[in-house]
């Protein structure tokens, strides 16, 4: 409002946002109805508004939350439920209506829809089990495909779309990500394509499938082409007549990035680990191939080979 005159809101591209622990978003003039503005306003998450369907704050009284994002490294690390959700919030609201082959196939989708694939796919990546509890798991997903014999055309056009909805929702886009998102696209719509034919007979009964980095390529596994050098490792040779010990030798020659590199095969902070495949790290050191960045110096790779002559105590 300036000087009595209301102010038109300034245009936006449609949009809904899931606000972290708070509500939905709408902007971009999504019709409502009512008083509402048409270009903004919120809805309510929590079940608990005093003015439904829009907001009232009172997800900040009843203490709503999302489910916990996990712990890396698994694959619902990469957002948690608010991404998955914007994700499939943009792919069936922007991209669905207007494709000609995806929007007769979804015009009959129930009002819940959205929400019941991002739980899907958050109890696939390692997330709470929401498909499972809410929803009727594995077989209810079985019976939502049953019978539609839908076509490879339909298939690759989701995947495709499914995609460009994740780039748009913000999912992350390095490798390693990518890598497990594309594959489970792949593999899951496939598996819905095989499972909607006439006369398929998919196994009961069976677990929401629970999908994994791309062969432990997990972020941080690598040494990105774009990250700034990586700190050497802090060496301190041990004092006259003192030992070699690991924590105060040897785990501070791996650096985080080594660690992380070496996790699908064992734990560089580990004295247990590291003792059990000593042999073969000191080779990997001589060679030059470990770590990946660079060659350790003579200096690190004797305190190395001392500690292991000493009998890699603790």
């Amino acid at each position: 409002m300036i000087d009595g005159h209301q102010v038109p809101d300034a245009p936006r591209e449609p949009a809904i946002e899931v606000s972290t622990d708070g509500p939905y978003r709408i902007t971009g003039g999504i019709p409502l109805g009512g008083d509402a503005s048409r270009e903004h306003y919120s809805l309510c998450r929590c079940g608990h508004s005093r003015n439904k369907p829009l907001c009232s704050g009172m997800h900040y009284y009843v203490g709503f939350a999302d489910p916990p994002l996990s712990e890396y490294p698994t694959l619902f690390w990469a957002g948690g439920l608010p991404a998955l959700k914007r994700m499939t919030h943009i792919f069936y609201e922007k991209y669905v209506p207007q494709d000609d082959l995806l929007g007769p196939l979804f015009a009959r989708m129930s009002p819940d829809h959205l929400e019941r694939v991002a739980a899907w796919l958050a109890e696939t990546f390692g997330g709470p089990k929401l498909y499972t509890e809410q929803y009727g798991g594995y077989d209810h997903m079985v019976a939502e495909h049953a019978g539609k014999s839908l076509t490879e055309q339909w298939r690759a056009r989701w995947a495709q779309l499914i995609s460009q909805a994740a780039d748009d929702a913000g999912l992350p886009t390095d490798p390693e990500f990518r890598a497990a998102f594309a594959g489970y696209i792949e593999w899951g719509s496939r598996i819905a394509l095989e499972n909607s034919q006439p006369g398929a007979t998919p196994p009961p009964h069976m677990p929401v499938p629970q999908w994994w980095w791309v062969c432990e390529a997990k972020p941080g596994s690598r040494v990105s082409a774009l990250a700034p050098p990586a700190q050497p490792a802090q060496v301190r040779l041990p004092a006259a007549g003192e030992p070699v010990g690991f924590a105060d030798h040897i785990k501070p020659l791996f650096r985080e990035v080594d660690r992380k590199s070496m996790s699908f095969a064992f734990d560089l902070w580990s004295q247990e680990d590291v003792a059990q495949h000593a042999d073969a790290i000191l080779h990997r050191l001589r060679q030059g191939t470990m770590p990946c960045d660079g060659a350790w110096s003579a200096e690190q790779v004797d305190l190395f080979a001392r500690w292991i002559t000493e009998g890699t105590a603790p």
